[in-house]
């Protein structure tokens, strides 16, 4: 099912911020915005030209940024979107990219990853239980499970293949490694009670794209009746770059049609998802174009529904939306899907077939979301190479 093409290219990344450290840059670890082939240093440019919240921008990650909240986010974004539209200022700020390397620009607080789409919730209920439909409680409530913090890591970041128990008596590496193509919405501000949908997007600093990496036949076994644990704990990447909110103004879509209709609490003139395109790329080759815009659950339902019962948030929590599928084959956002269940293969462009991954692959994982004016913008890319 190969759909191996000469590929359009990417369009240029929009106004994002990360973290990068090295030999390249003067002192720790640095906030920087990409601009070509350089990383701006933002704290830098913002100390000598009278930018927002200096000291905030100066720091070694984005942990005071994501905890001063919506207002201090504006301000930086609104300022720095206008410096970066006359590269030859940025000049005597910018860090050429030789010499250093991005790194996770926060510190994960919480990450809980949900089960947004439907498409994906149907194909999964299908493939496990023929017949069986969604389960009752899947159009009621955002469904999700908390996972791992500590082993979420940046773009680039190899993926050892995880060992764990694939059934009875039997331990080893994984044979049925999987990618999950997600959105993830890096969360700042503070909250001590349940956050209102009217104002979850206060919470919501950006996006970043999310790869939540699944040993399926680990998941399986250990999946009953809780679950997943180790078949999905090993390894979560996300993008080294943050795509704030503000960037996707001209991407917001109306969710899709529900029945039934949620409870109160989760509806809201905030419902409203990201008409952001993703592209899953294996070993260079486009594989499958996931439609985030057909997401079920919104990211503010998803930040309402996750404090409803008193849950505080972190500056710094992150939530996946679960992986994002559409329709047709080649817009499924995993294998498991893409090959129902390891049922069927299918080829790339190098006379190769997959069900699952091999050691050696590299997925890559790239997005693209309409800007006001009609043109489109990139979110930062994340990658990862299997390794045995």
């Amino acid at each position: 099912m190969s759909t191996a093409a000469v590929l359009p290219p990417d369009p240029p990344l929009g106004t994002a911020l990360g973290v990068v450290a090295g030999s390249g840059r003067p002192g720790p670890s640095r906030i920087v915005a990409p601009v070509g082939t350089a990383y701006v240093d933002v704290g830098t440019l913002a100390a000598a030209q009278d930018g927002p919240h200096p000291s905030l921008l100066g720091e070694p990650d984005l942990d005071g940024l994501l905890a001063a909240g919506r207002s201090a986010w504006r301000e930086v974004w609104e300022w720095l979107t206008s410096w970066l539209t006359d590269p030859e200022r940025l000049a005597p700020y910018a860090l050429p990219q030789a010499g250093v390397v991005p790194v996770l620009p926060f510190t994960v607080a919480d990450y809980v990853d949900f089960y947004a789409c439907e498409q994906h919730a149907t194909n999964a209920s299908e493939i496990f239980r023929p017949g069986a439909g969604l389960v009752p409680n899947w159009k009621h409530l955002p469904v999700g499970y908390h996972g791992r913090a500590g082993t979420v890591q940046v773009s680039g970041s190899p993926v050892i293949r995880p060992t764990g128990q694939r059934g009875p008596g039997d331990l080893g590496p994984t044979r049925r490694l999987d990618f999950e193509a997600e959105l993830g919405f890096v969360l700042g501000g503070a909250s001590t009670g349940p956050v209102a949908v009217g104002d979850a997007l206060d919470h919501v600093f950006g996006v970043v794209l999310l790869n939540d990496w699944s040993a399926r036949d680990v998941q399986a076994w250990e999946s009953r009746p809780l679950g997943p644990l180790l078949g999905k704990s090993f390894a979560t990447s996300v993008s080294a770059w943050i795509t704030p909110l503000d960037e996707l103004a001209g991407a917001w879509v109306d969710p899709p049609a529900r029945d039934p209709e949620p409870l109160p609490y989760l509806l809201g003139p905030t419902d409203r998802g990201l008409d952001i395109t993703i592209e899953v790329r294996l070993n260079g080759e486009r594989i499958s174009t996931p439609p985030a815009g057909e997401l079920y659950w919104t990211s503010a339902q998803l930040v309402t529904h996750l404090t409803t019962n008193g849950a505080p948030i972190r500056p710094g929590d992150l939530l996946g939306s679960g992986t994002v599928s559409g329709a047709r084959r080649d817009q499924r956002g995993c294998l498991l899907e893409m090959t129902w269940g390891g049922r069927d293969d299918f080829a790339l462009a190098d006379g190769t077939t997959r069900i699952w991954l091999n050691d050696g692959d590299e997925v890559s994982i790239v997005a693209s979301a309409p800007r006001p004016d009609g043109s489109r913008v990139s979110l930062g890319e994340v990658r990862g190479t299997v390794t045995p």
